[in-house]
C-alpha cells in the first residue's frame, strides 16, 4: 500500500461511517456518499495533500484509486 493509499484510507475512514473497507477501484459514486459528504472529503483532501482542486475537479475521479493516481503525479 503506497503512502498515498494509506493517508486517503485514513481521511476515509475519519470523514465516512463506513461497514466495510473502501475499494480503491470501484466507481466513488457507488460507495453511498451524499454530494456534501463528498465535498467535505475532498475539501480535506486538499488540505491534507496541498492541492488546489476545486468542486468540479473531483467530478473527474471515478474512483478513489484514480484521485490516489492523481496526488501521486504531484508529489515531489
Amino acid at each position: 500500500m503506497s503512502s498515498t493509499e494509506a493517508r486517503l484510507r485514513t481521511i476515509i475512514s475519519d470523514s465516512f461511517d463506513l461497514d466495510h473497507e473502501p475499494d480503491f477501484d470501484r466507481a466513488f459514486s457507488d460507495a453511498g456518499v451524499s454530494s456534501v459528504e463528498a465535498v467535505a472529503f475532498y475539501k480535506t483532501v486538499n488540505q491534507e495533500f496541498g492541492l488546489n482542486m476545486v468542486a468540479e475537479d473531483c467530478l473527474q475521479f471515478n474512483t478513489l484509486r484514480e484521485l490516489q493516481t492523481y496526488i501521486d503525479a504531484r508529489a515531489g
